[in-house]
């Protein structure tokens, strides 16, 4: 049966990425990069775990990890290449621009000053997993699509989003599993990842919640993972069923409903928050003040459902988080305050690979590691984290300001997925390595690079920018 799933994976895997490499290189649509990362990346580490599981060869598993790369770099080289006058490209830098170059600069910087204690391979693995989505945003940045383009990627998003969901259901009420039990998740992580299996189904800690109930990872690497990534398709959901003729908008509801779907299956405490930090940003912002009384509906809603019809192990599991006695939360708060120690300390760094949870970074060398902001503050010190604040706002700001601004409706519905991304991913960022997500990484900083891009043609074009009020 697994050899069946690795053939089958493997032939449409290797299809989508011939494809991709064609439309690339023989007709220049080097920006066709992203229909691949759309497609591939949701089901990155249960294709590796497939592929493990039917083949049980480190090589072959090896060639698969290293497509999304080399997809991402093919694409860089061959928009230099079909450049006619590559000296003479008018580079017109935003501010977001400076800020991701001044990121990636000082990054790159402690990659080859002698600092920390992590080897130079394990920096420079870390400092390519800070590099690809740098050049998937410049990518973005010089992208031009048209509507059909534009609405093609939407329908990646969109059908990421229903699967997601319908594998879910297929968890919970056929199998009574994780699909991960049967993928060879564990055994991929074992040999792969040298990481042994933890908790009740055999996985990790991360695929089951305090009362020791499931949760759910559809065909992501972990809960945590689809619960931040069905943040784009709700917002992506919401702004064509926002800016769709009322009669063909009954889909856009589907996707967003199947996104709420995941998310409840997730039982991700940190994804619950960033919804509603998601709807209260896209009320204020867009003036859509409607959201806010349902985002407080549903609010109520749920604190009923929890106060009188939810299970007593449910109903203390929201209560020991809300109060921080839950042991998940704690250890939240037991890294951060390993962080700030450290950054307290060592207020320059102490080098790349030396937090975080990316496969890089080794368990003896670990300095916190649940908290975006406090990752990159520990390797590169409080300038490392300032900028990667400040690239957020920035990025943000800007995305706002072409979705009001763009008379181009699709490349503001891509603006608007993107600040709404990037703003719901706050308190994610706060209890994870949200940058390893690939799927919604990657995505929003290429939506974030598209925004940018179309904020400089509104100013080139001198047009009344409006900052968000």
């Amino acid at each position: 049966m697994a050899l069946i799933f690795f053939i089958l994976l493997a032939a449409a895997v290797g299809i989508a990425f011939l494809w991709v490499l064609q439309e690339m290189i023989f007709k220049g649509k080097w920006h066709y990069f992203i229909f691949f990362l759309a497609a591939f990346l949701p089901f990155y580490i249960t294709s590796l775990s497939v592929i493990y599981l039917a083949t049980r060869s480190p090589e072959v598993v090896g060639i698969f990890q290293i497509l999304k790369e080399v997809v991402v770099l093919v694409a860089v080289l061959v928009f230099i290449f079909y450049q006619k006058r590559i000296f003479n490209y008018p580079f017109r830098l935003q501010t977001t621009d400076w800020l991701m170059l001044a990121l990636l600069s000082l990054a790159f910087l402690y990659l080859l000053i002698p600092l920390g204690e992590a080897s130079f391979l394990n920096k420079a693995l870390y400092y390519k997993s800070m590099l690809i989505p740098g050049l998937v945003y410049f990518l973005g940045r010089n992208t031009r699509f048209d509507a059909l383009e534009i609405s093609w990627v939407f329908k990646i998003i969109f059908a990421i989003a229903i699967g997601a969901f319908l594998v879910n259901c297929l968890e919970h009420y056929v199998l009574d599993a994780h699909l991960q039990q049967f993928s060879g998740y564990a055994l991929y992580n074992v040999v792969i990842n040298n990481i042994e299996p933890t908790g009740h189904f055999d996985l990790t800690w991360t695929f089951e919640t305090q009362a020791v109930t499931k949760r759910l990872a559809g065909f992501f690497s972990d809960p945590l993972e689809l619960a931040s990534s069905v943040l784009m398709g709700f917002a992506a959901g919401l702004i064509w069923f926002l800016t769709s003729k009322k009669e063909y908008c009954w889909p856009y509801l589907l996707v967003m409903a199947c996104s709420l779907g995941s998310m409840v299956f997730s039982a991700s405490r940190a994804a619950f928050g960033a919804f509603f930090i998601m709807i209260f940003f896209v009320a204020l912002v867009f003036r859509l003040y409607k959201l806010i009384g349902a985002g407080f509906v549903v609010l109520l809603g749920f604190g009923l459902y929890i106060v009188f019809f939810a299970s007593e192990d449910f109903y203390f599991f929201v209560l020991d988080t809300l109060t921080f006695e839950n042991t998940s939360s704690m250890g939240h708060v037991v890294e951060w305050l390993l962080a700030l120690d450290s950054m307290l300390a060592n207020p320059l760094g102490i080098g790349l690979a030396m937090s975080g949870n990316f496969g890089s970074v080794t368990d003896e060398l670990r300095v916190g590691g649940e908290n975006q902001f406090l990752i990159y503050g520990v390797q590169l010190g409080w300038l490392g984290m300032l900028l990667y604040i400040f690239l957020l706002a920035s990025g943000v700001k800007d995305a706002i300001t072409t979705f009001r601004n763009s008379e181009n409706l699709g490349i503001a519905r891509i603006a608007f997925t993107g600040a709404v991304v990037k703003v719901g991913l706050l308190l994610p960022l706060f209890t994870a390595n949200v940058e390893i997500y690939t799927y919604v990484s990657w995505l929003s900083w290429w939506m974030i690079g598209v925004s940018v891009n179309e904020y400089s043609n509104l100013k080139t074009a001198n047009t009344v920018l409006n900052d968000p009020s």
